[in-house]
């Protein structure tokens, strides 16, 4: 196993002065006169640093957003009856015209039926009106029978074939009722919650009609957040959006594309909307996720969440400063902001340029002397 130089040093320096210290207290013991001589001065402790430079840092803040599609149904049936079946369960992806659930259709049948019975009556009717107005112009013709005899027998031909094709008409439009029966996909998506069971009595009708389910099209995806309208001056299209699971993790970066020019009452908030991609497959309908809205991005220092200790609630780091050719530890009170990856930006207490130590600050004190090494990886990055 390799092992750190750092460490190996730091390992060195702690045991040199642990012998010192043994030998000191050997020749005490041995009562012999104590001389006045100065002890030899502190040796340097090797240390890492990593100069301060500012970095461009998001000013952002995180608000709760949901995803919706733009293409979300709310099937409600269009004829009423009983639930006979459920052909699909919440979750399920369906094609566009799939069937969702069964509506008891036999009284519409029977309807139906009644109506074609209807229409073949009226149609024997209209055959023989036609076979008689036939038989009537040709006796007409010969003069066996009068004008009146032959017209009013066009008359019931003509109201015999208006009562036919009526009948046909309203036989067709019932039987095109039946096809409702049948609760369909309207396109391709995700069902959604089904709150109905076989049985149900479903109506179209009344203040509100019957949900069965809804159907979620995955393909065009916007995320809903809602700002508080304390914002609404720096609210504005175009802003940066990164999307967030709940540890945090980066999803997609996205814009924000569509402000709402009203302030919802009830939540005293801005609604903006921001596009999606579904293309990843990481984000779905109604899924609750974390959006940092990017105000603007300024230049901050930033130093490693390991080189910051705190300390009766104040936040210090060392900084290796140079002194008459020679480096020396000194203490710095910082105060520090967000956390930007694995460091920490800092708001004020810190100079660009300032050598902060990050390495071996757990032996480190004010005024202690270090020997600042020259850059290399960091400790632990070499392999077994």
């Amino acid at each position: 196993m390799r092992i750190d130089p750092v460490s190996s040093r730091v390992f060195r320096y702690v045991v040199g002065a642990g012998c010192l210290a043994a030998l000191g207290l050997a020749a005490a013991g041995c009562g012999k006169k104590p001389q006045a001589a100065a002890g030899p001065a502190m040796q340097a402790l090797p240390v890492r640093t990593a100069p301060v430079a500012l970095e461009p840092v998001a000013q952002s803040d995180e608000y709760l957003a949901t995803i919706k599609s733009r293409r979300s149904t709310t099937i409600s049936p269009q004829v009423s009856g009983n639930l006979t079946a459920i052909l699909v369960h919440s979750g399920d992806e369906v094609k566009a015209g799939q069937p969702l659930m069964q509506i008891d259709p036999r009284q519409q049948q029977a309807y139906v039926a009644s109506l074609l019975a209807t229409e073949r009556q009226k149609k024997a009717l209209y055959d023989y009106n036609q076979i008689e107005v036939e038989r009537q112009q040709k006796l007409f013709d010969a003069g066996v029978t009068s004008r009146d005899t032959y017209q009013q027998e066009q008359q019931a031909y003509e109201n015999s074939k208006a009562d036919y094709e009526s009948a046909v008409e309203a036989r067709k439009t019932q039987q095109q009722l039946l096809d409702y029966y049948t609760v369909r996909a309207p396109y391709a998506g995700i069902v959604g919650d089904i709150p109905v069971h076989v049985g149900d009595y479903v109506s179209p009708s009344g203040s509100s009609p019957t949900m069965l389910t809804t159907v979620d099209e995955d393909a065009d995806l916007e995320a809903y957040i809602y700002i508080p309208a304390a914002r609404a001056a720096q609210v504005r299209s175009g802003l940066g959006v990164n999307l967030l699971d709940n540890s945090g993790k980066l999803l997609e970066k996205t814009r924000i594309d569509f402000v709402s020019p009203q302030v919802d009452n009830t939540l005293q908030a801005i609604l903006v909307k921001a596009p999606v991609n579904p293309l990843h497959g990481l984000l779905r309908n109604a899924q609750l996720i974390q959006a940092q809205v990017v105000w603007s991005t300024q230049p901050q220092a930033l130093v490693p969440v390991l080189a910051v200790t705190r300390l009766g609630g104040q936040t210090f780091v060392f900084v290796a400063e140079s002194q008459n050719g020679k480096y020396f530890a000194r203490q710095r009170s910082i105060t520090v902001g967000e956390t930007v990856g694995n460091d920490y930006a800092v708001l004020n207490g810190l100079n660009v340029g300032d050598k902060v130590i990050v390495s071996g600050t757990q032996f480190l004190r004010e005024g202690m002397p270090v020997m600042p090494l020259p850059p290399g990886p960091p400790p632990g990055s070499a392999g077994n």
